[in-house]
């Protein structure tokens, strides 16, 4: 079974930081090994959107503009392991932090992270309050 676990997230002020991982489980050989790892969010109200994503190979990346600077995103190949620095935390960072491994639109409409709007393995969402 694949599953994919985050932790850490909470509260914090605005300037302050927090840090996320996530493990990574039951995802071996090729298909890991070709995957994208990547960090979504989704705060209320609003569409799921992509913070940061890091191929398994570390040859490809990319950080959401609003994000660039003060979140940076890192990977343990060898633990399976995903990770999510955030510094400089502004109130509107405030969201349900989701990881994910080869998460891609489907064809089903919709504003929610996760399935079934996305393909891949997800993880069950932890939440991060910035407050001013």
């Amino acid at each position: 079974e694949v599953r994919l676990a985050e932790s850490g997230g909470g509260s914090a002020q605005a300037g302050g930081s927090l840090s996320l991982s996530c493990m990574v489980s039951g995802l071996t050989g090729l298909t890991l090994d070709h995957s994208e790892m990547a960090w979504y969010r989704q705060a209320p109200g609003n569409e799921c959107e992509l913070v940061s994503a890091l191929s398994r190979d570390g040859l490809s990346s990319y950080t959401k503009n609003s994000v660039k600077g003060r979140f940076t995103a890192s990977q343990d190949t060898a633990s399976n392991m995903m990770y999510l620095q955030m510094n400089r935390l502004l109130p509107e960072d405030t969201a349900v932090y989701y990881c994910a491994v080869d998460g891609v639109l489907s064809k089903v409409p919709g504003h929610a992270c996760g399935p079934p709007r996305y393909l891949g393995y997800w993880g069950q969402g932890t939440q991060v309050t910035v407050s001013s």
